[in-house]
């Protein structure tokens, strides 16, 4: 439990440091049919309430706002309910799109996206967005190139399997993690410009 908690961690601490997006660009990964689609919903949404509203304000049956002065302002009474509609669609299609999100992000993370996706619809319903917070929390860092032959690696891995470049070097005199452009260890000030960042088998 403890190794595990610690390489959690870990990985947290990793992704902090390397991953800097912005909330522009983290967007631009929700899938653009499913932006599209609840645009079109919204219109569609639109289009049916303002109709039936409109009918109904004149053949005197049910309408929005349920008050006699709206019949003589059809037009501000339709404007109501436009934004009723609205407000209603703004929550629906943040929802979708939060599930959109996730999906895809946990894709290109490595990560199972339906099984997330499930978890974070699971939870929202009773519990509002505490599975989107968990999943921000516990979510891989995104692979990154290896800095020596740009190889596509995990963050878990330790060593490139391409070139076997130390991917998660640590200082030799205190074994606390160091970054690859660290000249001096942070914690106890030893001297890191000799270290070789490339391993070495034992037996080679």
């Amino acid at each position: 439990m403890s190794d595990s908690f610690n390489e959690r961690m870990r990985l947290i601490r990793f992704r902090r440091k390397r991953e800097r997006t912005r909330f522009r660009d983290e967007l631009r990964i929700i899938p653009r049919w499913l932006i599209r689609t609840c645009v079109a919903l919204w219109l569609v949404a639109l289009a049916i309430g303002v109709s039936v509203n409109v009918y109904n304000m004149q053949h005197n049956a049910n309408y929005f706002p349920p008050d006699p002065e709206w019949l003589s302002h059809q037009v501000a009474a339709c404007i109501a309910l436009a934004g009723v509609i609205t407000g209603a669609a703004i929550f629906v299609a943040a929802f979708l799109l939060m599930l959109g999100y996730v999906y895809k992000d946990a894709q290109r993370r490595g990560m199972h996206p339906v099984l997330w996706t499930l978890l974070v619809l699971i939870l929202s319903p009773a519990y509002g967005i505490i599975g989107l917070i968990i999943y921000l929390l516990v979510r891989e860092p995104l692979p990154f190139p290896c800095p020596q032959c740009a190889t596509t690696v995990s963050a878990r891995f330790n060593f490139c399997p391409n070139c076997k470049y130390n991917l998660h070097p640590s200082c030799p005199q205190c074994r606390r993690e160091i970054s690859d452009t660290d000249k001096f260890c942070s914690q106890c000030g030893t001297d890191l410009t000799h270290v070789p960042k490339l391993s070495s088998d034992p037996g080679s």
